[in-house]
């Protein structure tokens, strides 16, 4: 009887000392933790581009504004005194490849050269317009020399002389060959116009409050 009775209580006893089966065994057991709330985004205020568009908002066009000065990171950092020398670096770098460009032309070495290769004339246009554009590259450095120094009407003097030189080339065409004025130097033209347009009309704004621009001095 006794060892009946034994019998039966050690069953017990076991599951007793065992306990319930442990939650670290099996996938089940997990519990699942809600991930962190996200930290809430919060929106800067881009005072940089805030800049940008409003000395953009003073010249005459906006837009090509906007995408000069924008495409330099710089522009993130600058006054108003640096945007004006990113205008005017613009403005030299689209001369200095409407220069490489005409050059190009004249030597039978761009795609569209193949016009101008039995045209003596043509070919002596184009080199022209490559001085042209050459001087007008020059010009614009020394613009932003002048910029560097605070000279901005000699600075204006120069942008302005910049913007002109290739009219000198459109000029000739018209004069010696009309309608073969190349459209690859007649967009370069305009583009570099507008572009020295925008760094007129940026350092005006510099010469009319030149305390209020010197942040970064």
């Amino acid at each position: 009887m006794a060892i009946l009775l034994l019998a039966l209580l050690m069953p017990a006893t076991l599951c007793s000392r065992s306990g319930p089966p442990s939650s670290k065994h099996g996938h089940g057991g997990h519990a699942k933790r809600a991930p962190p709330p996200a930290s809430p985004v919060v929106p800067v205020a881009p005072q940089a581009a805030a800049l940008v568009r409003a000395t953009c908002n003073s010249t005459a066009y906006y837009d090509v504004c906007v995408s000069a000065l924008a495409a330099d990171p710089s522009s993130t950092t600058a006054d108003v005194r640096g945007l004006s020398a990113i205008a005017v670096s613009v403005a030299a770098a689209n001369a200095s490849g409407a220069a490489q460009a005409a050059a190009a032309l004249a030597n039978g070495t761009a795609p569209l050269a193949a016009a101008a290769a039995g045209d003596g004339t043509v070919q002596a246009l184009l080199r022209a317009c490559a001085g042209k554009y050459g001087d007008a590259r020059d010009a614009l450095a020394a613009a932003k020399e002048s910029m560097g120094q605070q000279d901005y009407d000699l600075a204006t003097v120069h942008v302005s002389a910049g913007a002109e030189y290739p009219q000198v080339c459109k000029a000739l065409f018209r004069r010696q060959r009309p309608g073969a004025y190349p459209a690859e130097l007649a967009a370069r033209e305009e583009a570099l116009n507008k572009l020295c347009s925008v760094a007129l009309d940026i350092i005006a704004l510099l010469t009319s409050s030149p305390a209020s621009n010197n942040n970064n001095s």
